[in-house]
């Protein structure tokens, strides 16, 4: 990508599509395309076809999607797996039709199966079963995958797929019943500390806090996804993390260390826990060259004390 090439960010207005906004003009990019919801529907068709004909973008990223935790996932499947297939779709066929230079996909690690060999390799893809309580987005972003790889080949286009682990930051949606699970203990711990009622808080955690978890600091990723841009071209997915996991219960001692949470915390063994383990096999992505930079602990600061700004 040059300086002046038109590159169009789907979802700007996303956790992850605003950090890659952010990176593109600090890093001097100069003529980046985006739509609001309002603007452009990406789950019709007609509209995004016209977008992509009219605005001429030379490469894209694919950061549009519809996103949440396990509650979310489990009371909405078929909006989930719907509007993620069609976005994907449209703005897929869309760069084929205009003749974009190169696009990237982002993904998810919830593509591998439920009970994968850990740290889990980009090979393990359709190697067995899905997580349930993710399953209809595991499969649209599947689909998405699927569908980049089939366009290489049958047209030599230059779509790029990237699964990034469990990302999270400053503008990530901090609401309980759609939120994952690190904004929502955020939340959670925010409200405790803000109640006033010091050790009489109690923090309730969903399951029993033994499933681990690999985190990214949202602007690492959108690092990544430019750097991948410009030095990767294989059709095989790639995957983006920090090669370091966590367990639920750590995490959320680790929150409530970092903001000086004095209250007491518990399980609630009613609520699934999810996978068991979620750790991504980072050595293709470390053998270009790239690693995270900002520690789990210090994106957890700088996540809580915006957070805790915007309250204000």
């Amino acid at each position: 990508m040059e300086k002046n090439s038109n590159i169009y960010v789907a979802g700007h207005h996303g956790l992850v599509g605003s950090a890659i906004v952010k990176k593109l003009q600090a890093e001097g990019y100069c003529n980046l395309l985006y739509k609001t919801h309002k603007e452009l529907d990406l789950c019709r068709q007609d509209p995004v076809e016209k977008f992509f004909i009219q605005s001429k973008p030379e490469y894209v990223i694919v950061a549009a999607a519809k996103v949440g935790g396990i509650l979310a996932n489990s009371s909405y499947p078929a909006d989930f797996i719907y509007q993620n297939i069609q976005i994907q779709s449209n703005i897929i066929h869309s760069a084929y039709l205009a003749g974009v230079k190169k696009l990237l996909f982002l993904g998810s690690s919830c593509i591998y199966p439920r009970l994968c060999p850990q740290p889990m390799k980009e090979e393990f893809l359709l190697s067995g079963k899905l997580e349930e309580t993710n399953e209809p987005y595991a499969i649209a972003k599947i689909a998405g995958i699927k569908m980049c790889q089939a366009y290489n080949k049958q047209y030599g286009t230059r779509f790029i797929t990237v699964m990034p682990t469990n990302i999270y930051g400053p503008e990530d949606n901090f609401d309980l019943e759609t939120s994952h699970v690190l904004p929502a203990l955020i939340r959670k711990f925010y409200e405790a500390k803000s109640s006033g009622r010091g050790t009489k808080e109690v923090i309730v955690v969903w399951g029993t806090g033994k499933p681990r978890r690999e985190f990214l600091y949202a602007d690492d990723l959108a690092d990544a996804c430019i750097f991948l841009m410009q030095h990767y071209e294989e059709s095989e997915i790639i995957n983006v993390g920090t090669g370091q996991d966590i367990s639920i219960a750590e995490l959320t001692a680790l929150i409530g260390q970092v903001i000086d949470f004095n209250g007491s915390i518990t399980y609630d063994l009613s609520k699934p826990d999810g996978t068991p383990k979620k750790l991504l096999d980072i050595s293709r992505l470390t053998a270009l060259g790239w690693r995270a930079k900002v520690s789990l602990a210090e994106g957890i600061e700088t996540t809580y004390r915006r957070y805790e700004e915007r309250q204000v």
